[in-house]
């Protein structure tokens, strides 16, 4: 049948069972926002007040349901706006798909300041994306459809991008679909002769220590049942929290692994770099290290591994549980110990702590934190529980300021059933304010709980104690924030106290519209100036 460019896009994204998208409508893109209303049946928009409000809730809607987040932007400065976004999907390898307009074929490369022209968009986007591609003419869209999808499906997740043209969307084309051949997902199977190794080296270990991280957030079950066969503690951080539950015995915060570090004969790494103890705790001749990764250029990034596995992380660990000897006799007391030591060593992060068990309480076990560039959000990343994966969504190491309330919008539109707590500060709040707009229109119950100081409260803290009381640009004028949430149609209050507070994110948890508690620092709760640095690392 004839098809214009724009309903071979959205025909692709129903075929990949996409049933969403994020997105800005302007002129580059009409044909493409025409075909959405052709198909608005089977799939929805919901329109944001920014570019960089459609890459976050892409972002955070796969983050919350591993499903693919699909964001539309016009090309130029609207794809510009949503970069930070893609960056962070990047660097969180996230399933994203970037789906950009762009100027005229025509009129490509040619420099004559064509409405949203920039140099070589695609360029840009391909380092941002593992895969990024342009369809050149509407049959070409289901192949450049499919080939994205199969990207995004295999191998390390990591964002994609598409660029289609204002005339390639709007041209019509004789398009076959009968024939659209769907993602397909390519289970990477393990090396057997590393799988052996690896193997026997765990089979002869004394001490242990796992280590995961995002990579492994499909294979919670699996981590599980390695980690209980060998008695080993799990170690997770800012991308890995929930992959084993914070309720079991064996699972610890990054930073506790330090006082275990010494002792170590055999790091496990699933789906993890292990960054902070390979980069800063220092290793010698006698540990091991057994990197487990899909994508084999990740195994080396610190040191070289003594095996590496180069295959899906569940698949991975199913293979060694059969190897690696009898299961060990229980820890229970030895962990307990260990668990009463970190808890003493991390009583000093209050009232942080108090505030995220707090926040713990009112949350039921698959309610989503999303965390911020702010010292709450700093303290959850050591002392928040989570209890199941895709429960605790941080930045990760882009540590993008402002990301936060926009991306608990789209794990929100993923899990509409399930309350999501956005923590924010005042100052990364700002960076994506007119999305309550967004929330409100499309009904959006996300709850954002926002930290008042009146300033940027980490550099600020920083100038005072690290640099001799040099303080510049850091102080804030802020809005009333309840006024502010009430004008946008959204519900907002203040508390002064936990109880108050407990009790606002209680009746904001059935809302069908956002909700904004404001918590002023400087008034009722304890200062968070005291919260000076996480635990130091030797």
């Amino acid at each position: 049948m004839k098809l214009t460019g724009g309903q071979a896009v959205v025909r692709s994204l129903i075929k990949e069972g996409v049933d969403l998208i994020f997105g800005l409508p302007g002129v580059q893109n009409d044909w493409l926002y025409n075909a959405l209303y052709d198909y608005r049946d089977e799939i929805k928009v919901i329109h944001t007040r920014h570019e960089q409000g459609a890459g976050y809730m892409a972002l955070g809607y796969n983050l919350a349901s591993g499903k693919v987040g699909v964001c539309n932007i016009v090309p130029g400065p609207g794809f510009l706006n949503s970069s930070a976004a893609l960056a962070t999907a990047w660097g969180l390898n996230a399933k994203v798909l970037s789906l950009v307009g762009q100027i005229p074929l025509r009129a490509q490369g040619k420099g004559k300041g064509v409405l949203h022209e920039i140099p070589d968009q695609l360029a840009i986007q391909s380092q941002l994306t593992k895969w990024a591609n342009r369809a050149n003419s509407p049959a070409e869209v289901p192949q450049i459809m499919s080939q994205a999808f199969n990207q995004l499906h295999n191998g390390r997740p990591r964002p994609v991008g598409v660029e289609v043209s204002m005339d390639v969307l709007r041209k019509e084309e004789e398009i076959d679909f009968s024939n659209y051949e769907k993602a397909k997902v390519e289970s990477q199977e393990p090396n057997k002769s590393n799988i052996e190794r690896a193997a026997a080296i765990i089979k002869s270990a004394k001490n242990p220590l796992i280590f995961v991280s995002g990579g492994a957030m499909e294979a919670s079950t699996e981590v599980q049942a390695i980690a209980e066969h060998l008695q080993s503690p799990v170690f997770s951080y800012r991308t890995g929290k929930g992959i084993l539950s914070s309720r079991h015995e064996l699972s610890f915060p990054v930073p506790a692994a330090h006082a275990l570090w010494a002792d170590a004969d055999v790091i496990i790494s699933i789906g993890s770099h292990v960054r902070m103890p390979l980069s800063k705790w220092g290793t010698d001749d006698n540990l091991q290290y057994i990197s487990i990764n899909i994508d084999e250029s990740a195994h080396n990034k610190f040191i070289e591994p003594t095996v590496s596995i180069t295959g899906d992380a569940a698949k991975s660990i199913e293979a060694l549980l059969p190897l690696i000897g009898p299961a060990q006799s229980s820890k229970t007391n030895e962990m307990a110990a260990f668990r009463k030591s970190w808890n003493e060593k991390t009583a000093y992060l209050e009232p942080q702590s108090t505030i995220l068990k707090t926040i713990r309480e009112t949350l039921p076990d698959d309610g989503i934190l999303v965390d911020e560039l702010t010292q709450v959000g700093f303290a959850s990343r050591i002392v928040y529980d989570a209890y199941l994966p895709r429960t605790y969504l941080c930045t990760g190491h882009m540590g993008t300021l402002g990301w936060g309330f926009q991306t608990a919008l789209g794990a929100k539109v993923a899990k509409p059933d399930v309350p999501v707590i956005s923590l924010a500060g005042d100052g990364g709040f700002m960076f994506g304010v007119q999305e309550l707009a967004t929330a409100v229109q499309h009904k959006i119950g996300v709850i954002i709980l926002l930290f008042n100081n009146n300033r940027y409260g980490n550099v600020r803290e920083m100038q005072e104690n690290l640099y001799d009381n040099r303080v510049i640009a850091t102080d804030l004028h802020n809005p009333d924030f309840v006024k502010l949430a009430h004008a946008f149609g959204a519900h907002g209050v203040r508390v002064n106290n936990y109880k108050d507070m407990q009790k606002a994110i209680e009746d904001a948890k059935g809302e069908s519209l956002p909700t904004l508690i404001e918590v002023p620092i400087e008034n009722g709760l304890p200062s968070t100036n005291r919260f000076k640095a996480l635990p130091k690392v030797r």
